[in-house]
């Protein structure tokens, strides 16, 4: 869900403009999951663009405030997460934190990377949410470690069902910037995608798990 259409439409057109969006429908990109897709959305690439890593910040940093306003801790969730959600508790003069996927086979053994206690209030910050697993190992994580998870926010969303219905089982409320319907209609509307590509994404996302098998 996003907060804001506005943002959502800016989001997306600059995620357009610096060819984060990228298109293979003829050779698909397989996700961690083993889902086949013709997109792939490389929010990565934000960090090498210094005004467009400023609005995206600054965005998820306001977003943030408005509904949470000040936690304890902001966490990224590695490795996506961790430079966007480092500017945005920067713009906050918060502490960050971030949580591997898994617990590290040596030293410490830290799955959280960053100073964390018990009981404090955190917002966890995401680049992408695709099918959630990602975002829910991370939650999973801080729940261990006894922090209060107030929610989270990301840049951008697919909208499945699926991660929707395993995020809202743990209850937490979660938004982004923008979502894949703003996407691939600004990227029609520009010229960005043709037709028949249009057509191949519309298919695919209807039923992701099963496209291209």
């Amino acid at each position: 869900m996003v907060l804001d259409d506005e943002t959502a439409r800016k989001t997306a057109e600059l995620l357009l403009q610096i060819n984060a969006i990228k298109l293979k429908p003829e050779n698909p990109f397989t996700w961690a999951s083993g889902w086949k897709s013709p997109i792939y959305c490389d929010n990565r690439i934000v960090l090498s663009y210094p005004d467009i890593r400023e609005y995206i910040a600054g965005q998820l940093a306001h977003q943030l405030t408005e509904q949470y306003g000040r936690p304890d801790l902001v966490v990224g969730v590695a490795t996506g997460a961790i430079g966007i959600g480092m500017l945005v508790a920067e713009k906050l003069g918060l502490p960050f934190a971030y949580v591997r996927p898994e617990p590290k086979s040596h030293g410490r053994q830290n799955q959280i990377e960053g100073q964390a206690t018990t009981g404090q209030r955190v917002v966890v910050i995401e680049d992408l949410i695709s099918t959630g697993k990602s975002s829910l190992n991370a939650i999973a994580a801080l729940d261990k470690a006894g922090l209060q998870v107030l929610g989270m926010l990301g840049i951008f969303s697919y909208g499945f069902d699926v991660a929707a219905e395993n995020i809202a089982r743990r209850g937490i409320p979660v938004h982004t910037l923008s979502t894949y319907g703003h996407l691939i209609g600004l990227a029609s509307e520009s010229g960005y995608i043709q037709p028949d590509q249009m057509e191949t994404l519309r298919e695919w996302r209807r039923n992701p798990q099963e496209w291209n098998n």
